[in-house]
């Protein structure tokens, strides 16, 4: 490689490793003929992108970098390819810098250095023969101890005769070695120097931003999420959620894609990876795979004054997860899915599932996940509120202990711990229950309490939707009856508010007037929806 771009042996790491990276990416008899990237990722390597190496190319420089009035692009030599993203190596012919980029113009038929070489000895044959330097001979050198470095004042004189100066005045072109260029991953701003200014409220720290994968093969290049799928495939497998059979010819076969999601604690930060196969339940016909949807979730008054009588009666609150609710819910239906991606069967890689449990994704999977739950609630002495269906009570002798379902989020307190203990018991024997301890993050609210008080936070989600609505850096205001409007010109949704009043009665307020009037969008609706975002971003406890 570097003998046909005819590069100096200075780049020899970046020959080695480009060669890596192509042999990571061949088939080879070995492996039954599958490349080691495929066996490692699961994913068949991509060959579109491979470029010859030591070839010229012309990288986009980002408009930061440069005014208009300069060039968009300089000539370089491609050295190979980078590690931790997606992009090229490019070494500037000019300034022998590292440009990383992602865009970038090849022509595979010209090699810089191939052409400095020629140009070099055309220079070196077109020389007179009174520009020659003449050899000479080696500096004889006595037995010097101690320190390597000679003192500055002795002078070595060559001993042949001295040097004839040309007549002519052409320079002397000496080639000098190679500079090895200084190897930055990436050129960033901080090493341009065009830094923009930092806005204050850059300084708020929101641990809700991470970014999640959002296909199956982002996913697989991150041993977290690998684990988290296996992890949830193993869940799967042990309920029996489905049984592999051949394709049906009469039926509908729905299929399936993988989820992802990071778990935060009650301050913002990572508790642990989920990954979640679902069904394609938009695929389904109603009166066909499924008939009735509805179920029951707690209402946030509900929630509030669970934890008012708790309060009041001294009542410790406990929380609890489900895993995998929905798969302990029985179908009614004949359903048919096709097998996860990445893990298919090998024996059987055509065939499709027909599931026995109502997976997530189905329409009718919520519906038969609280209908299994409430029945065996049933059975140990629980019994629905008229109020509200998800609130089921316990009541016997002195015995009062209240519990409130949220899907597969459940509270349960009551004022004996000893029965609360035994219920918990009965669930856990029953479903995969998680016993949280005291209840500090439920629904997105985070949940503060001492002797008198039951503080009620949404500070996390608060953050998420000022995120997903680009006002990170709006101004926030102190009231959001405010009249001062500007025109805007960016469809907001009202819905994500809404979860928010439940902890502010300002928002209540004042947004009953929008609600009454989201069906009709104008810009005065619009610029009201505006306000209350920034006054969401104002009070970050609202």
């Amino acid at each position: 490689m570097l003998h046909t771009a005819s590069m100096p042996i200075t780049y020899w790491p970046d020959a080695v490793a480009t060669t890596v990276y192509l042999i990571n990416r061949m088939p080879t008899p070995t492996t039954n003929h599958v490349a080691l990237v495929q066996l490692m990722f699961h994913t068949k390597p991509d060959y579109l992108h491979l470029r010859t190496f030591g070839c010229e190319c012309f990288p986009l420089i980002p408009s930061h970098s440069h005014n208009k009035l300069q060039p968009n692009s300089t000539s370089c030599t491609f050295l190979g390819y980078t590690d931790n993203y997606k992009g090229y190596q490019c070494l500037n012919n000019i300034n022998k810098s590292i440009i990383v980029s992602r865009n970038v113009k090849f022509v595979e038929t010209s090699f810089p250095f191939k052409n400095q070489t020629q140009t070099l000895q055309t220079t070196s044959s077109a020389l007179p023969t009174s520009m020659l330097l003449p050899v000479l001979a080696p500096v004889q050198t006595h037995g010097i101890t101690g320190s390597h470095t000679p003192p500055s004042n002795i002078s070595r004189s060559p001993t042949t005769a001295p040097i004839q100066q040309p007549t002519d005045s052409a320079p002397i072109s000496v080639s000098s070695p190679p500079q090895i260029p200084a190897r930055h991953h990436m050129t960033t701003r901080s090493q341009t120097g065009n830094l923009k200014p930092v806005a204050r409220l850059n300084l708020l720290h929101n641990e809700s931003t991470y970014s999640e994968p959002t296909s199956y093969t982002e996913a697989n290049k991150s041993f977290e999420w690998r684990q988290a799928m296996a992890a949830e495939f193993f869940a799967l497998q042990k309920q029996g959620t489905w049984t592999l059979v051949p394709p049906p010819t009469n039926s509908t076969v729905l299929g399936c894609k993988w989820t992802y999601r990071r778990k935060l604690h009650s301050d913002g930060s990572v508790a642990r990876f989920k990954a979640r196969l679902v069904a394609l339940g938009n695929q389904q016909e109603h009166g066909y795979d499924y008939v009735e949807t509805f179920s029951p979730v707690a209402k946030l008054p509900t929630i509030r004054v669970l934890f008012t009588l708790a309060l009041h009666h001294g009542w410790k609150i406990h929380q609890l997860d489900i895993e995998n609710a929905f798969l302990h819910g029985t179908l009614d239906d004949t359903i048919y899915m096709r097998q996860p991606k990445g893990f298919e069967d090998s024996l059987h890689p055509h065939h499709v599932c027909l599931l026995r449990k109502s997976i997530y994704g189905l329409r009718q999977a919520p519906r038969q996940w609280y209908n299994t739950f409430s029945a065996y609630l049933a059975t140990i002495g629980f019994r629905h509120s008229k109020s509200d269906p998800s609130l089921l009570t316990y009541r016997k002798g002195n015995v009062h202990i209240m519990l409130l379902v949220y899907v597969d989020d459940i509270l349960i307190t009551g004022n004996n711990e000893g029965a609360i203990s035994d219920t918990l018991t009965k669930l856990h024997n029953a479903f995969s229950l998680k016993h949280l301890g005291h209840a500090n993050h439920f629904l997105g609210i985070k949940i503060q309490h001492n002797t008198y008080t039951y503080f009620l936070s949404q500070q996390s989600y608060a953050n998420s939707i000022i995120q997903q609505s680009n006002l990170i850096k709006c101004n926030p205001v102190a009231n959001p009856s405010s009249t001062k409007l500007r025109p805007i010109h960016r469809p907001i949704c009202i819905g994500p508010i809404l979860h928010c009043t439940d902890n502010s009665q300002e928002l209540f307020n004042t947004l009953q007037s929008l609600v009454r009037t989201s069906h009709m969008l104008s810009t005065t609706s619009l610029n009201i929806c505006t306000i209350h975002y920034q006054f969401i971003f104002s009070c970050s406890n609202c």
